[in-house]
């Protein structure tokens, strides 16, 4: 069994524990991987650590996320000495490290949207979940019972990804579309866009910006017609519920399901359910993830 790839810190919806199926389904070399919705990277990861592309594109649309990434991968160090004094002034804070939380939240909202101020934050807040209002300010609330990814703990990981990473990514902090329209054939294009239901053009408290599902399958349809390979991460189901809309048929790509594993909201109301989330492979490479996929485990349907 491969050990797993390192992460930086924990981050709501990281495709990090999906990574070994997903990649069961990747092609084994590539030119370059592009993930226009990175999150925390963890297919950029994921498919650095098994040395799958020579360059690599991370690009999101929250700008101090992509931040955090950049200067982990090319100045571990320098945000390892940052994030650790912060980390370390939660202790002796006058209104404690709930208080210490918001103090640096307040500064962070205020312009100060530095790569060690969302690293703390996101390292603090409930859930690894970022959050921002209506306003545009990052309104997450602490995890009151801990303090946080040590500064040590960090380190080792950080150490890893740059080491794996340094001197073949660039990075970006643009819409989606742009990186698709820069995308070309021998690129693979990795797509985890925010889930539906939770997004939309209008945007959401959960998310910093929304996604519209008509402007999203004209950019699949722009890939295709410049035949540059994808795999896109959108919808599920759980419990025989579906979440989500699938993507058409007129795609021409296959659907496949990955087990998440057990519900973790299904058990607290005493079930016990299997999440699966679906993975669209484009056609060019749909015929090899066929032939990797684990049995019972099929194209599913599309259009449904």
């Amino acid at each position: 069994m491969s050990v797993r790839a390192p992460h930086i810190v924990q981050y709501q919806g990281s495709k990090r524990l999906l990574a070994p199926q997903i990649l069961k389904h990747m092609p084994r070399k590539f030119s370059r991987l592009l993930e226009p919705f990175s999150g925390m990277a963890a297919i950029t990861i994921a498919a650095a650590k098994e040395n799958r592309a020579e360059q690599y594109h991370v690009n999101d649309i929250n700008e101090p996320i992509v931040r955090i990434l950049q200067t982990a991968i090319d100045s571990p160090s320098a945000l390892i000495g940052k994030y650790a004094k912060i980390w370390s002034e939660q202790f002796s804070h006058r209104d404690g490290h709930v208080g210490h939380f918001y103090s640096i939240r307040s500064r962070f909202n205020d312009g100060e949207q530095t790569a060690e101020n969302m690293l703390y934050l996101l390292a603090r807040c409930v859930k690894g979940a970022v959050r921002y209002g209506k306003n545009g300010n990052f309104n997450q609330s602490p995890d009151k019972r801990r303090h946080g990814a040590s500064p040590k703990n960090i380190a080792k990981n950080i150490a890893a990804i740059s080491a794996m990473l340094k001197g073949k990514a660039v990075f970006s902090a643009l819409d989606y579309r742009e990186i698709i329209g820069a995308a070309k054939a021998g690129d693979l294009v990795y797509m985890d866009p925010p889930y539906q239901g939770v997004s939309d053009s209008k945007g959401s408290s959960r998310y910093l910006s929304g996604l519209r599902f008509d402007k999203f399958c004209q950019a699949i349809e722009t890939l295709n017609g410049k035949n540059v390979d994808y795999m896109i991460s959108y919808d599920g189901e759980c419990g025989g519920k579906k979440y989500g809309k699938s993507l058409p048929k007129e795609l021409n790509c296959a659907k496949f399901l990955l087990n998440a594993g057990i519900s973790a909201q299904a058990t607290l109301l005493g079930k016990k359910t299997t999440t699966m989330e679906s993975l669209y492979v484009s056609k060019s490479i749909a015929g090899a993830a066929e032939k990797f996929c684990p049995p019972g485990m099929k194209p599913a349907p599309l259009g449904n």
